[in-house]
C-alpha cells in the first residue's frame, strides 16, 4: 500500500456509493479525500481550503449540478488541478461527455463507470505525472 498525498474532494449523491468510493479511496492509501454529497456542498468546500484539490472525482448525475458544470464551475474558479466524472452512464454518453470537456478545456483526466472496477480506479488516479509530484 501506498501513501498518496494527492487532496480528492469526493461528490457523490448516494450515501452507499460515496462511503464505498471513499473507503476504496483510502484502502488504496489515498488518506486526503473529502467527501461531501452534492455540488453546493463541494464548491462551498473547495472555497474555504488554502490550495486547490488535485482531483475532484464527481458523479455525472448529481442532484443540483451536473458533474461537468461543476468541474468546469470549479476549474475556471481555479479550486481544483484535475478531474474525473464517476458515472452509470453508458460508454456512448460518457465518450461524449470526456469530448465536451475536452472542447471546453476542462482538465478531465476521463471518467470510471459505475460500479467502479478498482484496477481502472486506481490506474486513473495513479497517472505518474501525478504521483511523482505528490509523494
Amino acid at each position: 500500500m501506498f501513501n498518496y498525498n494527492l487532496r480528492i474532494m469526493l461528490v457523490e449523491d448516494h450515501p452507499f456509493q460515496l462511503k464505498a468510493t471513499q473507503y476504496l479511496l483510502e484502502s488504496y492509501g489515498f488518506t486526503q479525500v473529502t467527501a461531501v454529497d452534492n455540488a453546493e456542498n463541494a464548491l462551498q468546500t473547495m472555497t474555504q481550503v488554502q490550495r486547490p484539490f488535485e482531483i475532484l472525482l464527481c458523479d455525472q448525475c448529481l442532484p443540483d449540478l451536473s458533474g461537468l458544470d461543476l468541474i468546469s464551475i470549479a476549474s475556471h474558479q481555479g479550486l481544483i488541478q484535475k478531474a474525473i466524472i464517476l458515472s452509470s452512464l453508458d460508454s456512448t454518453e460518457l465518450d461524449t461527455l470526456k469530448k465536451n470537456a475536452h472542447e471546453q478545456l476542462l482538465p478531465l483526466l476521463g471518467y470510471l463507470a459505475k460500479p467502479l472496477k478498482q484496477s481502472e480506479f486506481i490506474n486513473l488516479l495513479t497517472l505518474p505525472h501525478l504521483i511523482n509530484k505528490h509523494r
